[in-house]
């Protein structure tokens, strides 16, 4: 640094992000072990510097927003910090500061936009939510008769692929008479894209206005798809009334074989690998019940990769990295699939929309894998006996 040159400290940058993160970033104290565990040094000479955006929020420097929309939010830096920072608070509440100086990745306002008029991130119309449902003939909930509400999400509901992870569990549910609904076209979006590009003033609207939809249709148990909705409904929507359970897929399925309501007996000859996703593993420690599900499968046989459970490789599309490019060669879900081949598993298995687009894009990718990539539903609902 010359003589001329200055670093100028913004006190009001620092009370926003006081405020916007509760004060997270005052107990870093500068170890660096958030950096050193950033899985982007898997596959960049330069990994994103951490401790940098922790130390410039500490002191209240201007924006440098080069990483900061590189962050997947997936927790494994929190995971390794011995000070508790809760690091995905302050990559948000940094992304936040972003938007008040429109410094934002290319398309973010139009996905911003398309959840305001469409009530989805997709750019879809609110009123085709439910056509990936015409011939199920599902019904719509009702508490009094319904122990469940099965929510199935934007990307579940729009996605084309993932459609068939809501169809799988939902023959799943029948097969064990589950008594369900859904909320249609009435469904609310659960926000989550809006809270992982950062702007969080906008998602307290999202949430309340989706909290106050269950709370009128009677909502007292909900089951959903995605790890990120349910992140978001058990852990961000401080709107959502506490009497409202909510349970990932993966958990009510398995309870429903402990219970011996759900009978998976077709056999299913082959290796599985499973991949935990982030928001579900590491952010939510629900590790076991994908893989009850599977071990129940006659047949089938579960070889664990390398990093499994709580210290499960990000598969890049968390913090809102779904909806942005990445170039190959960055990919996380290519070393994903390397170590998922070298279990000899022809089947790779995860629980997460998101994640199950982006393993199947670097399976495409890698045409020497063998692997065929499915979400635990699916394979579940391959061996299930009506």
């Amino acid at each position: 640094m010359s003589e001329t040159d200055h670093l100028i400290i913004d006190d009001a940058i620092w009370e926003e992000l006081i405020e916007l993160t509760g004060g997270a970033a005052t107990i870093c104290y500068q170890c660096g072990s958030c950096t050193a565990n950033c899985p982007w040094g898997l596959v960049s000479e330069e990994t994103i510097s951490v401790r940098s955006m922790i130390r410039e929020a500490q002191l209240g420097l201007p924006l440098n927003t080069a990483n900061l929309w590189l962050c997947t939010t997936c927790a494994y830096c929190e995971a390794y910090c011995p000070r508790g920072v809760t690091i995905s608070d302050v990559i948000l509440g940094l992304r936040q500061l972003a938007w008040h100086d429109r410094e934002t990745p290319p398309g973010s306002p139009s996905l911003l936009w398309s959840v305001y008029w469409n009530n989805n991130p997709w750019s879809q119309p609110p009123s085709h939510r439910s056509i990936w449902a015409k011939d199920l003939e599902l019904h719509y909930y009702d508490p009094a008769k319904h122990d469940v509400l099965l929510y199935i999400g934007c990307t579940s509901a729009y996605d084309r692929r993932a459609q068939m992870i809501a169809k799988a569990i939902v023959h799943l549910l029948r097969a064990a008479k589950v008594p369900f609904g859904v909320l249609k076209d009435d469904e609310p979006c659960c926000g989550e894209a809006v809270l992982s590009l950062g702007h969080r003033q906008y998602f307290q609207e999202v949430a309340e206005h989706a909290a106050h939809t269950l709370d009128e249709k009677g909502v007292h148990r909900m089951m959903v798809i995605s790890p990120h909705c349910y992140d978001a409904f058990k852990n961000q929507n401080h709107f959502l009334d506490k009497r409202i359970e909510v349970t990932h897929y993966t958990t009510f399925i398995a309870d429903l074989i402990d219970t011996e309501k759900l009978d998976l007996a077709k056999p299913i000859d082959g290796t599985v690998t499973y991949h935990d996703p982030c928001y579900l593993a590491r952010r939510n420690q629900e590790t076991q019940a994908a893989r009850k599900i599977l071990d129940a499968i006659p047949g089938l046989k579960l070889e664990e990769m390398e990093r499994i459970g709580e210290d499960t490789l990000c598969c890049g599309a968390g913090g809102g990295r779904m909806w942005m490019e990445t170039d190959p060669g960055m990919r996380f879900s290519d070393l994903r699939v390397h170590e998922a081949k070298a279990t000899g598993a022809n089947l790779l298995a995860t629980a997460c929309p998101f994640c199950l687009t982006c393993l199947e894009d670097s399976v495409k990718g890698d045409r020497t894998s063998g692997l065929i990539v499915k979400d635990v539903a699916e394979i579940a609902a391959l061996s299930c006996v009506e």
